[in-house]
């Protein structure tokens, strides 16, 4: 048997039709979208088109043009953060931030560009309100926060810290790699200048899909220049969304899996997919919780939070208890840092990590069943 719960780093199995779609335009129009007038290469810009128009709609974000495409958060945050940020500027992030956050921020530290404060999180990634609005100063520009945690399911209050923003005039950067398609998120109503997301995950795409959603007033330096297919004449970069941040051809394979991947999650809405999963996930919590020898992590309000478990075994390092997991029960978990040591640090467990268990859409009660009792095998020396 193989049972896989490592959602949280990327969706798997795939819809099914997220697969077809790609097949399908592989062998139907497999062809670069926008770069010529032929009917493949109009086609396929449309499809890009519509997937823009699909983001845009689900999180809330009025102008599709400044839906950016990207390879995933990590190279969206990076365009953001380098086409953004001006030299001296301020930026708060937390103690709960991805290495997709924290290391192009400490890059550009390290260069004396900018200054970082990271505000501390409790044990359970429960962020402090009053210390972040306390840590604001006339040189701040920029606040960014994950929406979700990676590593225990802690989710951060977005609309308040988007109301501290709007209030002090201060760019929101959100990095929701973590909940798009989970938990809904609204770019309006957060006040959120700037989202990170992730199409790998709970959008259902493949790998290699991911983008940035911008803010209207907003205008950022690209990352690089190149072709468009747009202003090809001129010798400066275009200046209009989204060619600007798009240079090179797109990797139209998977927006159009991204594509399909959204539509299927339209098709059964956030709350269905949500409750499936949380509800496997209670479960799991549940009998971990009578178990003496596992240690759990988890925030504070757990039923609320993202489908994600951080424990450890004792007697067992997260590594060795993962490869038991794998090698003798099947069952593919995710052990270490989880590229998140600062979350980490916050909740106790740095430099050894935790074993992250994350169900998805396609886990079942039975796999879960399956994985309680070949813990308890594990952690009891059972044959």
């Amino acid at each position: 048997m193989k049972i896989y719960l490592d959602n949280a780093a990327t969706s798997w199995p795939k819809p099914t039709q997220v697969v077809e779609a790609i097949t399908h335009y592989l062998t139907g129009f497999g062809v670069s979208p926008g770069r010529s007038g032929h009917s493949l290469s109009v086609k396929a810009a449309r499809e890009v088109f519509e997937t823009r128009e699909l983001i845009a709609e689900l999180f809330n974000q009025p102008d599709s043009e400044r839906v950016i495409f990207t390879a995933n958060a990590t190279h969206a945050l990076n365009i953001c953060f380098k086409g953004l940020l001006k030299k001296d500027d301020h930026v708060i992030a937390t103690h709960m931030e991805h290495n997709s956050v924290y290391r192009p921020l400490k890059a550009l530290e390290n260069k004396g560009l900018v200054e970082i404060t990271i505000i501390p999180c409790d044990a359970n990634g429960g962020l402090d309100l009053f210390q972040l609005e306390n840590s604001i100063k006339p040189e701040t520009r920029m606040v960014v926060s994950l929406h979700g945690s990676n590593v225990n399911g802690a989710v951060m209050p977005i609309g308040k810290i988007g109301e501290i923003c709007l209030k002090n005039q201060l760019l929101f950067v959100v990095d929701a790699a973590q909940t798009a398609g989970l938990i809904p998120v609204d770019m309006v109503r957060d006040n959120i200048d700037v989202l990170a997301f992730s199409g790998h995950k709970s959008l259902y795409g493949p790998p290699g899909t991911g983008g940035l959603c911008i803010k209207n007033e907003l205008k950022i330096e690209p990352l690089f220049q190149g072709g468009t297919g747009s202003r090809s004449e001129m010798a400066e970069h275009p200046d209009f969304y989204p060619d600007r941040l798009e240079a090179g051809t797109l990797n139209t394979l998977g927006i159009i899996g991204l594509k399909s991947g959204l539509k299927y999650l339209s098709d059964r809405k956030h709350e269905g997919i949500f409750l499936h999963q949380q509800q496997l996930t209670m479960h799991l919590i549940s009998k971990l919780r009578e178990m003496d020898h596992v240690d759990l992590f988890l925030p504070t309000s757990p039923e609320n939070s993202l489908p994600v478990v951080s424990c450890n075994f004792r007697g067992f390092s997260p590594s060795h208890a993962a490869l038991m997991l794998d090698r003798d029960f099947g069952i593919m978990t995710r052990a270490g840092l989880h590229c998140s040591p600062l979350a980490h640090k916050s909740l106790g467990t740095f430099p050894q990590g935790t074993v992250r268990i994350s169900p998805g859409i396609f886990t079942t009660r039975e796999q879960i069943e399956y994985t309680i009792e070949s813990i308890k095998k594990m952690i009891f020396h059972k044959p």
